[in-house]
């Protein structure tokens, strides 16, 4: 009997379906799809999202000199990226980050996306604490010490100002 409850106490568990960490809501401005909190990048491929988070990818060819440099010493960086689907800066930069990202081999596990609303506003209220005014916001930490931001867009290329950030001690 114990053996039988075990059983069903498993199965109703994995019936229960995982907590979804995000939401769809339609854009009052646009009227179209956007995302609102946490999510992962398999979600730019809906066919809502893939559109301009593909074609800007594979447009992007960041500078080699510089992946090579920013190769040494971001393998202990973590980052958060507060984005806007709605935004055409992250719709430009986002698709950037992750080209440069792929080349240097950097594991998707150690970047942490949170899609937010035109009010800034995700789901949990993380990035209350983040103090987001634009997007997208790009955060790079160190043992969890903030080293540097990316706001908006980057003040000469994506990969010349993470160089500069993940080079901070």
């Amino acid at each position: 009997m114990k053996t039988f409850c075990f059983l069903l106490l498993l199965v109703f568990v994995a019936l229960i379906p995982a907590q979804q960490k995000y939401k769809i809501i339609i854009d009052e401005k646009s009227e179209k799809q956007m995302l609102v909190g946490e999510i992962s990048r398999s979600a730019f491929q809906d066919t809502s999202y893939s559109w301009w988070f593909n074609s800007e990818y594979e447009n992007y060819n960041p500078s080699k000199i510089i992946l090579d440099s920013i190769s040494n010493k971001i393998k202990d960086v973590d980052i958060t990226v507060i984005l806007g689907t709605w935004c055409s800066d992250s719709r430009r930069e986002v698709p950037r980050l992750f080209k440069i990202l792929d080349s240097l081999g950097y594991p998707s596990n150690k970047v942490k996306l949170i899609a937010v609303d035109r009010n800034k506003k995700d789901l949990s209220g993380e990035t209350d604490s983040l103090l987001i005014e634009l997007v997208p916001t790009f955060i790079f930490y160190r043992e969890g010490k903030e080293l540097g931001r990316i706001v908006e867009a980057p003040a000469e290329s994506l990969e010349k100002d993470i160089n500069k950030i993940v080079w901070k001690d």
